[in-house]
């Protein structure tokens, strides 16, 4: 499995899995203008970098979006945090480490980035999403909880890095 950035001519399979496994966590949540957001890779790609998880035979496992510097498409406590959005794997790739190394590939960014901090923000619902964090060194931070209009409350995870 390789980490890299996304190339455009995989944005539609990115934006078709990254819908699929939204959908497996949040079901009945998940709104159509959620699932619009979601499959709009093509807009993500210039806000943020869009790595990817491939296997041996260029299959896109998973993506998601780091960014270093606040943005609309991602909120930051200040200059020396990064972050990451829209971490997605495959739902038949699931359990495979797709996701660890696609968090890795977020921090190793922005400790060349010089950054201090990179942060995230996950539901409640996502329980196997909230293991994968904790487990590569995220800590729940919820004091930066977010709520959104409508009621549902975006959790808010933390990783302090060493330079």
């Amino acid at each position: 499995m390789d980490v890299r950035p996304v190339r455009p001519e995989e944005h539609g399979e990115l934006a078709h899995l990254t819908v699929a496994a939204y959908r497996t966590l949040l079901g009945a949540d998940m709104d159509e203008g959620y699932a619009a957001e979601l499959a709009d890779v093509a807009n993500r790609a210039g806000s943020a970098d869009l790595l990817v998880a491939v296997d041996d035979d260029g299959r896109v496992l998973g993506g998601v979006a780091y960014f270093a510097t606040a943005s609309a498409f991602g909120w930051l406590d200040g200059p020396d945090e990064a972050g990451l959005r829209m971490l997605a794997v495959d739902p038949a790739s699931q359990g495979r480490g797709v996701g660890a190394r696609l968090v890795a590939a977020c921090v190793a960014r922005a400790i060349e980035d010089g950054k201090t901090r990179i942060s995230l923000h996950t539901t409640a619902r996502m329980i196997a999403a909230h293991r994968l964090y904790e487990r590569t060194g995220f800590r729940r931070a919820p004091e930066r909880d977010h709520p959104l209009d409508g009621g549902l409350l975006l959790l808010a995870y933390v990783m302090d890095l060493e330079r």
